[in-house]
């Protein structure tokens, strides 16, 4: 299965749209694009340093376990797929987009995990949510998981007005 990469400037943003096969062993191409494109968002900035880092390292975080739940979840008992990520990156803001055409699961179901218990799966949606802005998700084919993360407090004119078609706020 071939995988691509294009890079784009649109309207003010950066643009990277990736496609990989929906296995596991393709998950850190997906992850190492990600990190590389959150180091775009403040160049040179030292005093947004640490911030930068933090929300890096939350946004791969979240679109690992994204990444997870649809190369083992999604696609298991099948042909695995492609995953698509687009990544709109604006001036202080990230929005990834995440399409597969393995099974749905609408992560607004998700119960909350009993974190004293110490799970050890079960996680992954908690991570997205705690660790982005915004979640919303479309059933397919194709799924399309929407995480929105700013780099500083939330505004409220949010770029997340652009959404495609119908989603609901996970």
């Amino acid at each position: 299965m071939p995988g691509t990469i294009s890079f784009t400037r649109m309207q003010g943003c950066i643009i990277v749209r990736l496609e990989v096969p929906g296995v596991i062993q393709y998950r850190d191409i997906m992850l190492r694009t990600l990190s590389a494109t959150c180091k775009l968002i403040a160049p040179g900035a030292r005093a947004r340093s640490s911030r930068a880092s933090l929300f890096s390292a939350h946004l791969v975080s979240a679109v690992g376990e994204a990444y997870n739940n649809i190369a083992l979840h999604g696609y298991a008992g099948r042909e695995p797929g492609t995953i698509r990520m687009e990544i709109e990156q604006g001036s202080d803001w990230i929005r990834v987009v995440l399409a597969d055409t393995g099974a749905s699961f609408d992560p607004a179901g998700a119960r909350l995990p009993d974190l004293d218990a110490l799970p050890e799966s079960g996680l992954g949606v908690f991570i997205m949510r705690s660790f982005v802005d915004e979640v919303t998700y479309v059933p397919g084919p194709p799924n399309v998981l929407t995480l929105f993360k700013r780099l500083d407090e939330p505004h409220e004119a949010s770029p997340n007005s652009r959404r495609r078609g119908p989603a609901q706020r996970v």
